[in-house]
C-alpha cells in the first residue's frame, strides 16, 4: 500500500492510498505530480499507462494500514472492507470527535468500455478525505494539472470530494453522448426501414440506458447523503452547487432518453399490430376470393356417381366460367365496400430524390403565395394612404368662380 498525504491551503487533508495487488502481481506505484500529469495526459489521449516501477508485499500493506488506523481509528473497519468490496455502499455516521462522517464505495466507469468499472473508496470528514484505489488511473486523473487548480480552490474536504466525482463523471457524459448518437441512428433507421428485427436494437439501447442509470443512482445517493451529513456547510459551496446542476442535467437526459425509447417501443408495437392486421386482412380477402373455386373443386372431387353436368360436354367450361364470374363479383363487392383498401396494390416507398423535389416544389409555391399576399397587402396599404381626389364643382351663378 502506498500512502500519500496532500495538504491544501484551506487546511483540509487528502490521503491517497493505493492498494497493492495480490501475490505475484506487480503494483503500480503512485508517481509524482509531474509524472501523474504525463500519465494522465497519455490516458486521456488513448495511450497505455507507464509500466509499474515497484512492487509491495502484504507485510508493507499491513504496516501502512496499521499506521493509518492509529492516526484515524474511526476508519479502521472501513479500511478492512475496502480491499474486497466491489459494490456500491454509502454510509452516514456521526462521531463525537469528527462529528459527521460519510464513507463508502462508488462503482464508476473509467473509460468508454462498459466493462471497465472500478471502485472508488472514500472516507470523508469535515477536514479529512481518504480515498483508496485499486486502479492507478483514478488518482492520476484527479491529480492532473487541468483539475488540480479546482481541487486547490475548495474550502473543505466534502466540497473537494464532489469536485473529484465531477471529474470522474466526465466519462459518464462521454458515454451519454455516444448513447445519444446511437439512439439517433436507431430513430433514423426505424423511420426509413421499419424492419421487423428492429425491436432487438431498441432493447439494446434500453439495456445501455439501464447501465448508465445503474451507475447514476449511487452518485445521486452520495449527493443526498452528503447534504444529510454536512448540511449548509456543504450546500453553500461552489463545488457542491456545480455538482448539483450536473446531476440535474444528467437526470433530465436519462428521463428524456427513457421517454424516447418508450416511444420507439410503442411505435414498433403499433407497427407490428398494423402489419399483423394487414396480413390477416389480406389472407381473409384471398380466402373469400377463392371460395367459389374451393366449393366447386370440393363438389366435383367427390365420389358420387350422379353429378350435375358431369356427362355434359360443356359442363367443365361452364363451371370454370361460373367460378370466374363469381370471383369477379365478390371482388367488386369487396372493393365497393372499401374492405380491400390498398392491400391488393403495391406499396412503394417514395424515392428520396422525388420526395425532395416535391418538398422543394411545395416550398416554392408557398413562397410565391406569401409574396402575392404581401404585394396585395402593400397595395391595399398604398390605396388606404392615398389622399382623396379633388372634385371641381361649377357654380352656375353669374360672375362666380368654380369652387372646390
Amino acid at each position: 500500500m502506498i500512502h500519500r498525504m496532500l495538504r491544501y491551503p484551506a487546511g483540509w487533508e487528502w490521503h491517497v492510498l493505493q492498494l497493492a495487488k495480490q501475490k505475484g502481481a506487480k503494483h503500480e506505484a503512485l508517481p509524482s505530480r509531474k509524472l501523474a500529469h504525463k500519465e494522465s495526459t497519455a490516458l486521456l489521449s488513448g495511450h497505455k499507462t507507464v509500466k509499474p516501477t515497484s512492487s509491495y508485499s502484504t507485510k508493507e500493506d499491513e504496516k501502512h494500514a496499521q499506521e493509518l488506523k492509529q492516526r484515524f481509528p474511526e476508519c479502521g473497519a472501513w479500511l478492512e472492507e475496502c480491499r474486497d468490496r466491489r459494490n456500491n455502499v454509502i454510509t452516514v455516521a456521526d462521531t463525537p470527535e469528527l462529528k459527521p462522517l460519510l464513507y463508502g464505495t462508488l462503482m464508476l466507469q473509467i473509460t468508454e468500455d462498459q466493462a471497465d468499472i472500478q471502485p472508488f473508496h472514500f472516507w470523508l470528514s469535515e477536514q479529512q478525505l481518504i480515498t483508496v484505489h485499486d486502479d492507478i488511473r483514478i488518482p492520476l486523473r484527479l491529480q492532473s494539472v487541468q483539475h488540480e487548480a479546482r481541487i486547490h480552490a475548495t474550502r473543505s474536504a466534502p466540497e473537494a470530494l464532489f469536485v473529484m466525482i465531477g471529474v470522474i463523471l466526465e466519462t459518464f457524459h462521454e458515454g451519454l453522448d455516444g448513447f445519444e448518437r446511437r439512439l439517433g441512428e436507431l430513430e433514423r433507421t426505424m423511420r426509413q426501414e421499419n424492419r421487423t428485427g428492429l425491436i432487438d436494437d431498441i432493447f439494446d439501447r434500453r439495456y445501455d440506458l439501464l447501465h448508465w442509470s445503474h451507475l447514476f443512482i449511487p452518485v445521486r445517493e452520495v449527493h443526498g447523503a452528503a447534504k444529510e451529513a454536512f448540511m449548509d456547510k456543504l450546500t453553500d459551496s461552489e463545488g457542491f452547487k456545480r455538482m448539483t446542476h450536473k446531476l440535474e442535467r444528467i437526470e433530465s437526459l436519462l428521463k428524456h432518453y427513457s421517454l424516447e425509447i418508450d416511444t420507439l417501443i410503442s411505435m414498433d408495437d403499433a407497427t407490428a399490430n398494423f402489419r399483423g392486421n394487414d396480413i390477416m386482412k389480406t389472407l381473409t380477402i384471398f380466402t373469400v376470393l377463392v371460395l367459389p373455386a374451393t366449393i366447386a373443386g370440393s363438389l366435383w372431387g367427390t365420389n358420387f356417381k350422379v353429378l350435375a353436368w358431369d356427362e355434359e360436354p360443356l359442363g367443365f367450361p361452364v363451371m370454370i366460367g361460373a367460378i370466374i364470374v363469381l370471383t369477379l363479383l365478390i371482388y367488386v363487392w369487396l372493393w365497393k365496400k372499401g374492405w380491400t383498401g390498398d392491400l391488393l396494390n403495391s406499396r412503394k416507398t417514395p424515392e428520396p430524390n422525388k420526395s425532395k423535389a416535391t418538398e422543394a416544389k411545395r416550398s416554392r409555391s408557398r413562397k410565391k403565395r406569401k409574396a402575392s399576399q404581401s404585394s396585395k397587402y402593400a397595395k391595399e396599404l398604398l390605396e388606404a394612404d392615398k389622399p382623396p381626389a379633388v372634385t371641381l364643382v361649377e357654380d352656375r351663378r353669374v360672375g362666380s368662380k368654380p369652387r372646390i
